[in-house]
């Protein structure tokens, strides 16, 4: 109780920052949704110039966690097609950049400090750094995972910035390609943003994405355990030769 009293104290605007980033997503898909309906002609044939200001707009959107990205990734395919993919992924990269920035700058380091406190957490926590990539790969092939939320997670835990965005692309890029190419089959938008159809090959392929992310974490996470209780182990034993 005390750990959780002194984690809300020490981190309110970084706990904040973590709910707004949960809930958002859910207000700017409908947002976007109509935001669609209105301006859809525009988006149909699009300049040079409107479809770099639509891939900053949805980078800004992405990073503050106001849309999903798998809806960016429909409603991109859908208007722009596979001509719109390579702009597609710099915006993931974008938004894991901005995103990145945003939650170092916001806790400060508060939470690792705080962590310092409890020697056990603070080891768990060290070895899964020393694991990043690999962190950061399995949190971003799933696609149930929120996208802000996991890059504010994992800034604040202090991910290596260059580690963090190339596995962020690489974990990100099969079901970018999957969801990317059923937005160019769609024939009609607000109905691939409410229902998207994936199929029975798209669903495996989803639970497939999903069990691999969370079977992955898992063995990360009891590795960490594992090697942070040897580590301790170690340390006492030398501490009392």
């Amino acid at each position: 109780m005390a750990f959780l009293k002194e984690l809300f104290h020490q981190n309110t605007s970084t706990l904040v920052s973590l709910f707004l980033l949960a809930v958002l997503p859910l207000v700017g898909d409908s947002a976007l949704a109509w935001g669609l309906h209105e301006n859809a002609e525009w988006l149909r044939n699009p300049s040079t110039l409107q479809m770099l200001l639509y891939f900053v707009v949805v980078a800004f959107t992405m990073t503050f966690a106001l849309t999903h990205t798998t809806v960016v990734v429909l409603v991109t395919a859908f208007y722009f097609g596979w001509a719109g993919f390579a702009g597609m992924l710099l915006t993931y990269v974008l938004a894991a950049l901005f995103g990145h920035m945003l939650a170092t700058s916001l806790d400060k380091g508060k939470l690792i400090g705080l962590l310092e406190k409890f020697p056990k957490a603070h080891a768990i926590m060290h070895e899964l750094r020393a694991d990043s990539w690999r962190l950061v790969l399995l949190t971003r092939l799933s696609p149930v995972l929120p996208f802000a939320l996991i890059t504010f997670i994992l800034a604040v835990m202090g991910v290596p910035r260059r580690q963090f965005l190339t596995a962020s692309v690489v974990g990100m890029l099969p079901r970018t390609l999957f969801f990317y190419w059923l937005g160019t089959k769609a024939q009609d938008v607000l109905l691939l943003i409410q229902d998207p159809d994936t199929g029975t090959a798209g669903k495996v392929l989803v639970v497939v994405l999903v069990a691999v992310s969370l079977f992955g974490l898992y063995f990360l996470f009891t590795r960490a355990l594992k090697r942070a209780l040897e580590r301790g182990v170690k340390h006492e034993e030398k501490n009392f030769s």
